[in-house]
């Protein structure tokens, strides 16, 4: 995260203060903006590596802003809680969306999550024998392909992004609603558990670990 340049757009003065406060403390470089208008303009003269945007903005709404913004990972930070909300704005750009208000751990989490997928490496998750290319949607153990569905495969990118880190349930389904908006609550289970036998027949052991009432991680 050190030396990334984050731009915090935001009308409320205490909390964009508090952001930057945080992410300068974390080595990055704060730009910030307090309107969509003034948004605009500000990311004209400088491309940042990532986004923090508010969307009850004067001027031009975030909504509005967020599709000027392609090419840059946007975590939308709002305190609109409806999953409608969340749902279209994922599926608008957006690359991550936290309800206010917000544990600044999650949201440092988060924020580093983004400039990981961001960073020019291969861009391969690697996890013991366990390799996944995000880019082709090839997985294999040991060099042998595995078949994954769609969202089994999606589940085991999030896990493999956030290793050693406890992803809740409404973060995963966040996130499976950006490519696969048919995976609910109800059928996540489901999911994860073909997913865990697949990884077992496959000679890659028990990868995903169950945190009672919390959600799911990467076993050690």
């Amino acid at each position: 995260m050190n030396g990334a340049v984050i731009a915090v757009v935001d009308d409320d003065v205490y909390v964009g203060d508090m952001l930057e406060e945080l992410l300068r403390r974390e080595g990055c470089e704060v730009l910030r903006a307090y309107s969509g208008t003034e948004a605009l303009l500000l990311l004209e003269n400088k491309r940042p590596d990532l986004v923090l945007l508010d969307l009850m903005l004067p001027g031009l709404s975030g909504e509005a802003v967020l599709s000027h913004l392609e090419g840059v990972p946007v975590i939308v930070l709002s305190a609109r809680a409806e999953v409608e909300d969340k749902v279209n704005l994922l599926r608008g750009g957006a690359a991550d969306y936290l309800t206010k208000p917000f544990d600044t751990r999650e949201l440092l989490a988060r924020v580093a999550v983004q400039l990981r997928q961001k960073s020019p490496r291969d861009g391969l998750l690697r996890c013991r024998s366990f390799v996944l290319d995000p880019g082709t949607r090839e997985t294999t153990v040991n060099g042998e392909p595995i078949r994954l569905t769609r969202t089994e495969f999606e589940i085991l990118k999030f896990l493999m992004q956030n290793p050693k880190q406890v992803v809740t349930k409404s973060q995963l389904l966040d996130q499976l609603s950006i490519n696969t908006p048919d995976c609910v609550e109800s059928s996540l289970k489901v999911h994860i558990s073909n997913l865990r036998k697949k990884l077992r027949e496959a000679g890659a052991g028990e990868m995903i670990e169950a945190v009672w009432g919390i959600g799911f991680k990467l076993a050690e």
